[in-house]
């Protein structure tokens, strides 16, 4: 599949990422802004999750990535809800990092297990560690 990106122009996507691309999980990033509310304060501000996802993973081919770490970019904002972080804000949440709660449950996504699934890929390949804070 052919992508047109902002930044890196007309690009060719592999079938393992255009596969994960046209889940339901990544497609509904489209509708959630990357700056959270900032939109409602300047509307020319309106990048998106998605657009984001895509551009990480281009960065990541890129830089010589390999398909399963450019596939782990496009997935790693998926558990982006509505306003991004504004959200930690109206929860309570400390850390903001409410996403990074609800991350491997999104994961487990039908759809996007069996995209993954297609390429002989897992989703616990594409996991992220859990961050380890000294005490």
């Amino acid at each position: 599949m052919h992508y047109e990106d902002r930044l890196y122009g007309l690009v060719e996507l592999t079938a393992a990422l255009t596969d994960l691309l046209h889940t339901a999980p990544i497609q509904r990033l489209r509708g959630i802004h990357q700056g959270g509310a900032v939109v409602l304060a300047d509307p020319a501000i309106n990048h998106t999750h998605f657009d984001h996802s895509v551009g990480v993973l281009l960065l990541i081919r890129h830089l010589g990535g390999s398909i399963r770490e450019q596939l782990a970019g496009l997935l790693h904002d998926v558990s982006h809800t509505a306003f991004s972080h504004l959200i930690d804000y109206v929860l309570d949440i400390d850390g903001e990092d409410y996403h990074e709660q609800r991350y491997e449950a999104v994961l487990t996504h039908p759809e996007i297990q069996a995209a993954l699934a297609c390429h002989l890929f897992h989703y616990n390949d594409l996991s992220r560690p859990r961050p380890v804070y000294a005490a």
